[in-house]
């Protein structure tokens, strides 16, 4: 009888072991949002880290054993990584039977050389330069490796640090590629969930491969989103469901007492409707 290969392990503990944790939530998300249609085909979009190879393997599992048939691609914007990053990335999807295809941008060397939200800047590039890629490859979807934890620090760093509500949503028509549609299928999934199953396969992903994170310290660069990670698990501890208490808020929004909200470029506010009551 055959060893079972490193990705088989995988596979199946997916489904066995990380079923409650991690692919029910999964699966929760693509059918509540209504992510994937018959004849889809969606680029899941790497980075090399925990989060990307984790959707890669549920996406692989969901083609695999779901009803609704559609494609998938694998890709990896290599935006200038050093060399040893690069090849980690190559190694893992081959550890993990992921088929790959890698292209090549600048967008470290351009955003090396800008001073305000550099952050800011390389994320906007990065979105672009996938579903430019995407597109190429006849996609109509890309999925991105956002999860549960991700989308309640935005909810809380829109009004902390951006004075509105909102989150990240769990997909979104591109406002610049002709039918091109975001989905984020780990909506629900947590992120001590993916960490947990990281550890236990004894896999080693990258964390940040940003050049400009390298040459900076923790002093320069202040991340408002490791605040909200540190703010929720404080909250965490005298109330442990805090963090669902965040996401329901944005599902819960009670017009009747909220002072002012706009939809687009339409402004409403509470005193418009207040006497005709």
């Amino acid at each position: 009888m055959r060893d079972v290969e490193k990705y088989e392990e995988v596979e199946n503990r997916l489904i066995t072991s990380y079923r409650k944790k991690i692919w029910s939530r999964f699966v929760k998300g693509v059918k509540e949002f209504d992510m994937i249609q018959e004849g889809d085909k969606v680029a899941v979009c790497m980075s090399g880290g925990k989060d990307s190879f984790l959707l890669a393997k549920c996406m692989q599992e969901l083609q695999k054993h779901g009803d609704i048939p559609f494609e998938l691609v694998f890709i990896v914007m290599d935006p200038g990584y050093k060399a040893e990053n690069r090849k980690l990335i190559e190694e893992n999807a081959k550890l993990l039977h992921i088929p790959i295809h890698i292209f090549e941008s600048n967008i470290f060397e351009v955003v090396t050389e800008i001073k305000d939200s550099p952050c800011y800047l390389c994320a906007r590039m990065r979105r672009g330069c996938l579903y430019g890629e995407a597109k190429k490859l006849g996609c109509n979807k890309i999925a991105l490796g956002h999860h549960f934890d991700d989308v309640i620090e935005t909810i809380l760093l829109s009004m902390l640090y951006g004075g509105e509500i909102k989150t990240m949503m769990p997909k979104l028509h591109s406002t610049n590629f002709e039918n091109m549609e975001l989905i984020r299928p780990l909506y629900y999934v947590k992120e001590e969930s993916i960490i947990a199953w990281r550890n236990y396969h004894n896999l080693k992903f990258l964390n940040c491969a940003c050049k400009f994170t390298e040459m900076a310290s923790n002093h320069e660069i202040a991340s408002k989103r490791k605040e909200m990670k540190d703010l929720i698990a404080s909250l965490r501890e005298k109330n442990p469901f805090v963090d669902n208490n965040i996401l329901k808020s944005v599902y819960n929004i009670n017009l009747n007492t909220i002072i002012g909200y706009h939809q687009g470029e339409k402004k409403s506010h509470f005193l418009d409707e207040y006497d005709k009551k």
